[in-house]
């Protein structure tokens, strides 16, 4: 068994000391990560205006592009999430009609290990038909707080449906 001597020990509680504090510092920066995926989905959605203002269901069928930004800093999380349809079609179940599914849903979370909390969901959602007002748009503005009480609170800011 090998001897260290006090002048290798203490060399060697420096070097442990110094890798301990660097470590710190790093630690103390912001952490992100982002993720992307690409998901298929398939969804039903009524079209009120569409049919010669009948309304209809429309299958659309295609990919979903998923993106999340996840930040740590200062004892805070924050998360951003994005959706955003691609190549996203669809058929009228009762007229044919062909149908692109476009938009960008949004949520914005932030989140301390202690206090308060706020939820921000934002939703743009088009299905455009075919031919003049045939076209649904859905916009949606929601934001959920919980206060350093636990009180959750939520206030639907702006929700709007509208064919066009």
């Amino acid at each position: 068994m090998k001897k260290f001597t006090r002048k290798t020990l203490n060399f060697l509680l420096l070097i442990t000391v110094l890798t301990l504090t660097l470590a710190g510092v790093a630690f103390s920066q912001a952490l992100a990560i982002t993720t992307n995926e690409f998901v298929p989905f398939a969804q039903a959605a009524l079209v009120p205006c569409a049919n010669g203002g009948a309304g209809e269901v429309v299958l659309v069928e295609g990919t979903l592009h998923v993106q999340n930004h996840l930040t740590i800093n200062n004892n805070r999380l924050s998360l951003k999430t994005h959706f955003q349809p691609q190549g996203a079609e669809g058929t009228g179940t009762i007229t044919g009609d062909k149908y692109r599914a476009v938009g960008v849903t949004q949520e914005e979370d932030s989140t301390g290990v202690i206090g308060a909390s706020v939820f921000s969901f934002i939703n743009n959602f088009r299905i455009i038909g075919p031919g003049p007002d045939n076209n649904l748009q859905v916009h949606q503005l929601i934001e959920i707080t919980i206060d350093a009480n636990n009180i959750i609170r939520t206030n639907v800011i702006n929700t709007t449906i509208d064919c066009n």
